[in-house]
């Protein structure tokens, strides 16, 4: 299929036949009654889509009469690039938003158990008073401090690997820090502008970006199942990381951080080959291993 076909279609056409594309590809057929279920749509509508989609991509498919649904053929190309991390997301929770969509995840993905679920209404909060760069006021409960008041000039919403969190500047500590968003509660916008310090191009740490080096860990017998896990190159993995998440990271994937090493490999199956030049990242007190100078 030409980019000037696709191009040619409305979003709702293209979403349809993505998804046709999709269950073909990854399920081997799809019928009319997938379309009604996935798009609320009626059945003459389907058919149309059904209709396009042969026409654009004959080698694609061929109807069978004694199932009445279309078949993957083995000549089949797909027009649309699915990825597949999202599409193992998609497979483990089902399609859609939940209101929309009816289909049930498949019994054949499992993903990982998920504990914490942020609040649709405060990451809605959030998001608006990030794109009209506007303050927010709260009440935020933390470890430390119980819960308290807060005034928040958010700037991002980030996923540290086990939950969500909001990069945003404190105005009673003035200075940026993480908030956890499910422990945000009754946030309202305030409607005066922010202040140019308080703007998200100040957050040196978040504008920082660290490249790192992971390698397997030098204790390990095997090296080389942990170099297929990261489709490491020569050994290494290599990343650029912000400043604000390089804490996060390193906690999140085990990564000994050490200069020795002296981890137990058993569970610390990644090492940090070069410590000395992540020292000013703020938040690698969390990071294992990782002893900031002057501490013991």
């Amino acid at each position: 299929m030409t980019n000037t076909a696709l191009d040619a279609l409305t979003h709702a056409q293209r979403e349809r036949l993505a998804f046709i594309d999709f269950n073909l590809q990854y399920f081997g057929q799809v019928a009319r009654a997938d379309l009604i279920q996935r798009f609320q749509t009626g059945l003459a509508a389907c058919t149309r889509d059904l209709a396009s989609y042969k026409e654009l991509a004959p080698q694609n498919l061929v109807l069978s009469h004694t199932t009445k649904s279309y078949h993957r053929l083995d000549s089949f190309k797909p027009l649309f690039e699915h990825n597949a991390e999202s599409i193992l997301s998609a497979l483990c929770r089902g399609f859609g938003d939940g209101l929309s969509s009816n289909i049930q995840p498949s019994s054949y993905c499992q993903d990982a158990t998920r504990l914490i679920h942020p609040n649709s209404q405060v990451i809605a909060t959030l998001m608006r008073a990030i794109t009209s760069k506007l303050a927010i006021e709260c009440q935020y409960t933390s470890l430390t401090s119980g819960t308290t008041s807060k005034l928040l000039v958010p700037h991002s919403i980030v996923n540290n690997g086990t939950r969500w969190h909001v990069r945003a500047f404190d105005r009673t500590k003035q200075q940026f820090r993480d908030f956890v968003t499910t422990r945000i509660e009754c946030p309202k916008i305030l409607q005066p502008l922010t202040k140019p310090e308080e703007s998200a191009d100040k957050d040196t740490q978040w504008h920082t970006i660290y490249d790192i080096i992971l390698t397997p860990h030098p204790k390990l017998k095997y090296p080389k199942a942990i170099e297929l896990d990261y489709a490491m190159e020569n050994g290494q993995l290599k990343l650029e990381v912000r400043a604000a998440l390089l804490g996060y990271l390193l906690r999140q994937w085990n990564v000994d951080c050490t200069a020795e090493a002296s981890l137990d490999n058993n569970e610390y199956q990644l090492w940090l080959q070069n410590k000395q030049s992540v020292c000013g990242a703020e938040n690698l007190s969390i990071a294992p291993g990782y002893k900031l100078k002057g501490t013991n």
